[in-house]
């Protein structure tokens, strides 16, 4: 006569998960480490053409102005007479402002802007240009 066993669990049939939470973190940390965060102005600004422009990576504030003369910094609308408080407050000595300045925009608002910029002493300031085929 055979004997069965009765209600005895094997312990060895369950799915062991730790090395699936370690690829999981590895992949989690690989994609933290590989995301690049690309600086936006906040408004959509059509620039200008340059066959001198070269690429400035190390913009900490970007300055938008808008075709009807808006000014925006770092994603939000601010008055004209405001801009160099803000922006200064929001620069550090090493870092650098970029202007981009709409095709369509006048250019009494761009050196109005540069004006408030250099009265708040904010010394490094670029105007953003896109390079031309030529």
């Amino acid at each position: 006569m055979r004997r069965r066993r009765l209600g005895t669990v094997d312990e060895s049939s369950e799915v062991n998960l730790t090395p699936m939470l370690d690829v999981v973190f590895i992949m989690l940390i690989f994609f933290i480490v590989t995301t690049s965060f690309i600086k936006e102005s906040g408004v959509e600004i059509e620039r200008p053409e340059s066959s001198a422009a070269t690429p400035r990576p190390d913009a900490q504030v970007l300055v938008a102005i808008t075709p009807e003369g808006a000014v925006w910094v770092d994603g939000e609308p601010v008055d004209i007479h405001r801009v160099g408080p803000k922006v200064a407050g929001m620069v550090s000595d090493e870092g650098s402002v970029v202007i981009q300045a709409d095709r369509e925009a006048t250019t009494g608002v761009l050196i109005e802007v540069m004006d408030r910029l250099r009265e708040a002493d904010v010394e490094q300031v670029a105007v953003a240009a896109q390079r031309s085929g030529a």
